[in-house]
């Protein structure tokens, strides 16, 4: 297992843990930062004996997205840096893994969700808030567009016109109003939020991770085709997960009533 300078890693029963670990600047992600998350995830992405992925933060905050001093002091602010070259280099492919990977991906946001951070949370499958989270697309307050998949996961989530206003302000959200707005699964209280989301990963972290896998599979497909391509799909992932041991174990167990033990070959 590796080992980091800017995140904690480790596995409790099936469940890989990242935690953004800068608590100083609300675990803003510096180049080194975000080799790391690149790296980390691949890891879990790769780990047999991971089922499910919980990402959260330490501290007081979630992410505060890109490192404004790291990035000023390497771009100099200047109006000439190509920070799209950055984006493809850093954050793209931790976006794409992340919405790619076979395995539920669970986020803990424990405090502000900021920019890039926004995104990173937007990027899991199922997203936990305490109540003192907050939620900023921060871009237009430094004259940037969004990136990181804001603009791809943020109207999905909340509409056009909702998420246009939240990037033409830049203006905070709380929890509660997340959760109404679609933008988070659930609220919990600030000190609860560890062991709730923990415990939902390690629920997850026992389902049938085949059947989840394809899941995944039919959301994304389905989230940019038409309603006769994504019923062929649905057939086509159907035959895929009937010749799973998983679905035998499954319909077995419902029929002897009992609780299934999923291996997810």
């Amino acid at each position: 297992m590796s080992e980091f300078e800017f995140l904690l890693y480790s596995v409790v029963d099936k469940v890989a843990h990242i935690t953004l670990n800068r608590p100083d600047v609300l675990n803003a992600i510096n180049d080194k930062m975000g080799n790391e998350l690149q790296q980390a995830v691949a890891e879990a992405e790769r780990d047999g004996g991971v089922r499910c992925l919980l990402i959260t933060g330490s501290g007081r905050g979630f992410c505060a997205g890109e490192d404004l001093g790291d990035l000023k002091r390497s771009h100099g602010g200047n109006g000439k840096s190509d920070l799209g070259k950055a984006l493809r280099v850093k954050y793209n492919p931790l976006i794409l893994r992340l919405a790619k990977m076979e395995k539920p991906v669970v986020a803990a946001v424990n405090g502000p969700a900021a920019g890039a951070g926004f995104s990173l949370a937007l990027a899991c499958d199922i997203r936990f808030a305490s109540e003192k989270a907050i939620f900023i697309q921060a871009f237009s307050k430094v004259g940037l567009s969004p990136d990181s998949g804001s603009s791809y996961f943020l109207p999905r989530s909340i509409g056009y016109a909702r998420a246009a206003e939240l990037m033409f302000t830049a203006s905070s959200i709380d929890a509660y109003s997340a959760e109404r707005l679609g933008i988070v699964n659930r609220v919990v209280r600030h000190e609860e939020l560890q062991k709730s989301s923990e415990a939902f990963a390690s629920q997850l972290a026992q389902g049938p991770g085949k059947s989840y896998s394809l899941i995944k599979r039919a959301l994304s497909y389905g989230m940019s085709h038409s309603l006769e391509e994504s019923l062929e799909y649905e057939a086509f992932l159907q035959t895929v997960s009937s010749r799973t041991k998983d679905h035998a174990e499954g319909l077995a167990a419902f029929l002897e009533k009992r609780q299934p033990k999923f291996v997810s070959e």
